[in-house]
């Protein structure tokens, strides 16, 4: 802290000191005027002697407000270099003690954002540091300039990888890494053999950092998460199959011996309708085991120019809708086997929400580059927990749904390169938009 006291206001101080020279000026001319040839001379002699040591008195008397100025000049250069260590401290009063106390405000408000900005890079750098992420930062000539210790042990053994050259290291990885880096852009990939495989998720982000490009190249191992979905996947499928199956073979066998039991009594009325619900009970359990088998091996959609009219036509003949939109003269590109099922199914499911069945419509839309169909309900809806998990697979509220229908559907649009969504209407009822590209 530089400590800066002048000794009197300087506005006192300089009125005090032109007074005394105008004083001291007038009675020197008065002095000398009579000892003098000329009477101009006296001024001029009274002006060599004076100024200079009024120039001299005022350089002292300003000399505290001049270190001060540099004071400023100085801590203003300091604050540009980084360094808020100090400060300014003045006695006097007025507008220069204003323009102190607010400087010294600056220098601790800059000095706080400066502790709490390393505070936060200190945290920041630790958790980047620690996070099980591998992470690279790759300068424009392809050298590493960073790299946390995930990618030191992924990558470099555990040592340091700033300074070398990206391709270098990507040599010594394995064939897999490489080619998906080459591919570019985000992706997924495998390393290993079957018995000891890792899954690896990598993304690639580019930005410029201090006005140059910058690569960031985040590697991370999915594979314990992926596996631990796999397990409860699988867990799930086999309750929702023991499920269904025990729902129809315990009233088939139960309904085969009751069938017994009638031919050995010699009830023959009542055997029809044993027969016919072992029936019904079987045609579902087929219906199940074939919905999962169409799930699982769903082939690649083969495309082709399909009219809307006549594809619209179809849908009618298999389920009751009202159709809008552009649908005469134009045609779009689809497998229609595929297509057919996933709109059945969001149809049915439309039908099956409540919904009156003149209010169930099919809305088709051009848009810039591909169509969207809407099928519209007046049913209850979705609530939020709902709209989250409806497409997901064996997903269902139904109490005999196997969770495939929507899934199924969304299963077709992605194969398409489409997308489909869904949102409650307002005024009550469910849209399930599918859009396709062209």
């Amino acid at each position: 802290m530089r400590r800066l006291l002048p000794r009197f206001p300087l506005s006192l101080v300089f009125g005090a000191l032109a007074a005394a020279y105008l004083v001291a000026g007038v009675l020197l001319t008065a002095w000398l005027s009579p000892l003098l040839a000329h009477a101009w001379m006296a001024p001029l002699l009274v002006a060599v002697v004076l100024l200079p040591l009024l120039a001299w008195h005022v350089q002292r008397a300003f000399a505290p407000m001049l270190s001060l100025f540099r004071a400023l000049a100085g801590t203003v250069a300091s604050y540009r270099d980084g360094d808020f260590a100090f400060g300014l401290s003045w006695r006097g009063r007025g507008e220069l003690a204003e323009l102190v106390d607010a400087h010294n405000r600056l220098g601790d408000a800059l000095r706080e954002q400066r502790l709490a900005l390393v505070q936060r890079e200190l945290l920041l750098d630790t958790m980047v540091q620690h996070t099980p992420v591998a992470m690279l930062l790759i300068d424009p000539r392809q050298r590493v300039v960073y790299a946390n210790l995930a990618a030191r042990k992924l990558l470099g053994d555990g040592k340091r990888l700033e300074g070398q050259a990206f391709d270098d290291l990507l040599a010594r990885t394995p064939d897999a890494l490489r080619e998906a880096m080459q591919r570019g852009g985000d992706g997924m990939f495998t390393v290993g053999d079957a018995d000891e495989e890792d899954i690896y998720h990598l993304s690639r982000r580019h930005f410029r950092l201090n006005g140059r490009h910058h690569e960031l190249v985040l590697l991370r191992q999915l594979t314990a998460e992926l596996r631990r979905q796999e397990v409860q996947t699988w867990k799930k499928v086999i309750r929702v199959i023991s499920h269904e199956l025990n729902n129809s073979l315990a009233p088939i066998a139960s309904l085969a011996h009751s069938g017994g039991e009638l031919l050995r009594r010699g009830q023959l009325e009542r055997l029809p309708n044993a027969l016919a619900t072992i029936e019904d009970r079987a045609r579902h359990l087929e219906g199940f085991i074939r919905d999962y088998a169409r799930f699982a091996k769903l082939p690649a959609p083969r495309l082709a120019s399909v009219p809307w009219r006549h594809f619209v036509a179809q849908l009618r003949a298999q389920v009751e809708f009202a159709a809008e939109g552009m649908i005469d003269d134009h045609a779009a590109r689809f497998d229609i086997a595929q297509m057919e099922q996933a709109l059945i199914n969001l149809l049915k499911n439309a039908h099956e929400s409540g919904s009156p069945p003149d209010e169930v419509r099919l809305v088709l839309r051009r848009l810039a580059e591909g169509w969207r169909l809407d099928v519209l309900d007046r049913g209850s809806g979705m609530n939020e927990a709902v709209l989250a998990n409806a497409l997901l697979p064996l997903y269902s509220t139904k109490r005999h749904g196997t969770g495939l229908g929507l899934a199924l559907a969304r299963e077709i649009a992605e194969a398409h390169g489409g997308r489909i969504a869904l949102v409650n209407r307002e005024g009550g009822g469910l849209c399930v938009s599918m859009v396709l590209p062209d």
